[in-house]
């Protein structure tokens, strides 16, 4: 198999993603202006993130994290790598259609575990309602996960990184026909969301066959299988831990009224760098990191795992400087209006800020962890989300009672930043390919200093531009324009005059023959 172009690799999916970001960001202006921050919008928020928790825990998280590198590897030898896909398809199918129904069965407990200070109101109610109708959506997204994994094992990644784009297309288009439906909002939302999953699932499995693998689910047990389960194991506790911290976030803001909505519209924004920058880099390195080491080509390893952490370096320090100098015009700007109100705006940038600071590192361990699981390696970063865990949740409990929902933030930064710590302390035994080379020894002093100087001036400019906001839609979208259009300008400028990048970085590195 012919090596990936990295840097073109990294568009491709950083491209699709970011599409599918902004069409989120389009789906949740969409629903503050229909719900706000109000009970039917915190109700579906819970009951949606119910099946996206357990979506990473099962698929993205325990079993990609385990089955890419072992179907890549497949691959790299020629053994036979559909059968081991059709089987991983049956046993993870399997699992799922139990946890389907054992979820319609326990709802309400897991409605009460995600938000407990839901209990004795309306929205309690409401999110078990809707957590029926779309847990679901596991069964169909975790399948399509699978299908991705085997899609990005080839080195194909347009189609898996394009199909999140059709989960926000059909809620925005079920949002806007709710009337002719005959539905709620809130509940046309709900219904949407299995619909879009059987639309992912589709498309990517239908992008598998033209690959030349139709994936077939069977349950055919073999020593292939219980390899992949023993790898899977560790992550999927690891997986259950970041569960744990996202449980205690929510938990948290629970019982502060709106604090739910604030959070998701914060996360929304910080994950827009991290989805387009982070993503990216996961999907592409683990495969590629997997084909080096199983052809024995450390070297090579080194250069993708240190290109990658420069590339992720690059976008997300200005977009991490973004989110902490300038929350309030990008909050204002991209959800205040209709039920959301401007008190709603204050609450959700102060969370923005603190995610701002979390964002390198949320980053960074995307391009250290393939480390570890290309090497089928799921046992030390499970011991290390563990610690993170614990720092999480020391922190957001303890917190709580000076700084409310905003301990939720602080918590998830500062358990980001123990658990990137972790990883590049525990990779120092991988010899080269965990290695940095001059050139990002070089780079990474010079891209901080450019986003401190990029930083500032967004900050001036900020506050040069701050009446604009009582302004009309267009001088909103101006003054955010403008600042995005600045600091992209200052960003890439002090960058390329002090040595932190080169333009001829965005030139295609030519294919190198394989060692």
């Amino acid at each position: 198999m012919k090596p990936i172009r990295m840097l073109g690799a990294f568009v491709t999916v950083g491209g699709w993603t970011l599409l599918s970001r902004l069409l989120g960001f389009i789906r949740d202006v969409m629903i503050a202006a229909f719900l706000g921050a109000g009970p039917v919008a915190e109700a579906f928020l819970i009951a949606f993130a119910l099946p996206n928790m357990f979506r990473r825990f099962f698929a993205e998280g325990a079993f990609n994290t385990a089955f890419v590198p072992m179907f890549a590897k497949r691959i790299e030898t020629g053994e036979d790598a559909q059968s081991f896909a059709n089987s991983a398809a049956g046993v993870l199918g399997l699992l799922l259609i139990a946890l389907c129904l054992l979820a319609l069965v326990f709802m309400p407990w897991l409605v009460w575990a995600m938000a407990s200070g839901f209990e004795g109101d309306e929205r309690f109610s409401l999110a078990v309602g809707m957590g029926r109708i779309v847990f679901v959506y596991i069964l169909f997204i975790s399948l399509a996960a699978l299908a991705s994994g085997v899609l990005n094992a080839l080195g194909r990644f347009a189609a898996a990184a394009a199909a999140p784009v059709l989960l926000n297309v059909i809620l925005v288009a079920f949002m806007l026909l709710a009337p002719y439906l005959g539905l709620a909002v809130g509940d046309a939302l709900a219904w949407g969301v299995p619909v879009a999953g059987v639309a992912q699932l589709g498309m990517v499995w239908f992008a598998a066959r033209r690959a030349g693998f139709t994936i077939v689910p069977r349950l055919r047990f073999s020593p292939a299988l219980k390899r992949l389960a023993i790898v899977a194991a560790p992550a999927a506790l690891a997986g259950g831990v970041v569960q744990v911290n996202l449980l205690v976030g929510r938990q948290v803001a629970s019982f502060t009224d709106g604090a739910i909505a604030w959070l998701s519209y914060a996360d929304r924004l910080y994950q827009l760098p991290l989805g387009v920058v982070g993503i990216a880099i996961g999907v592409v390195l683990l495969p590629e990191l997997s084909r080096r080491l199983a052809a024995g080509d450390g070297p090579a390893g080194q250069a993708a795992l240190n290109r990658a952490a420069e590339f992720a370096l690059l976008l997300a320090l200005p977009a991490g400087m973004a989110l902490l100098v300038v929350p309030h015009l990008l909050v204002s700007v991209l959800f205040e209006r209709g039920a959301f109100m401007a008190s709603d705006t204050s609450a959700t940038a102060l969370a923005v800020a603190i995610y701002g600071l979390g964002l390198p590192a949320f980053v960074l361990q995307k391009v250290a962890a393939p480390l570890f699981f290309a090497r089928e390696d799921t046992r030390r970063p499970f011991y290390y989300a563990l610690c993170s865990m614990l720092v999480n949740l020391v922190l957001a409990v303890g917190l709580m009672p000076w700084l409310g929902y905003l301990a939720a933030p602080v918590a998830t930064g500062v358990a980001g930043w123990a658990m990137l710590g972790l990883l590049l302390w525990g990779a120092r035994g991988y010899g080269v390919a965990a290695q940095m080379d001059a050139r990002l020894r070089r780079r990474v002093p010079r891209q901080m200093a450019a986003a401190l100087v990029m930083g500032l001036g967004v900050w001036l400019l900020g506050q040069a531009l701050a009446p604009w906001l009582d302004g009309g839609s267009g001088a909103r979208f101006a003054a955010l324009g403008l600042v995005v259009l600045t600091g992209a300008v200052v960003y890439g400028g002090v960058l390329v005059a002090i040595g932190g990048a080169k333009l001829s970085d965005l030139r295609q590195p030519r294919r190198q023959p394989r060692a």
